[in-house]
This record gives structure tokens, C-alpha cells and sequence, in this order.
């Protein structure tokens, strides 16, 4: 599985960074999201899986490559 963040739509919620800390981080500057472990495995992909489900704007995504 390989994780998509789309920028633009990020409202820099910060829920993503709760729930995956080891796959998401936030810019200083404007807190909007990246993603630090693009396919992430085990226990880290059940968290992403997470992070999806509460990202407010809804701009994560999981896709099968």
C-alpha cells in the first residue's frame, strides 16, 4: 500500500500526525501535512488506515500499487 497526501485540501487538522506520527509530520510554517513513510507495513499501515478515516478534508488516501 502506498500513502497519498493531497496538499491542497490539507486544513492542517493535525489528526493524521496524532494517529500515524511515524508516517505523517506537519510544516512548521503553515502546519500543513507530509507524509514521511510513503508504504508504511504492519501495525504503522493499521494507524494510516486510521489516519484516513479521520482526516477532516479527507486528503489521505491508501492505494495498491
Amino acid at each position: 500500500m502506498h500513502v497519498e497526501l493531497d496538499e491542497p485540501k490539507c486544513v492542517a487538522s493535525g489528526q493524521c500526525v496524532l494517529a500515524a506520527p511515524e508516517v505523517f509530520d506537519q510544516r512548521d510554517e503553515d502546519g500543513i501535512a507530509f507524509v514521511l513513510d510513503e508504504q508504511p507495513a504492519g501495525d504503522t499501515l493499521d494507524a494510516v488506515r486510521e489516519a484516513v478515516a479521520i482526516c477532516p478534508a479527507a486528503a489521505i488516501r491508501l492505494v495498491q500499487r
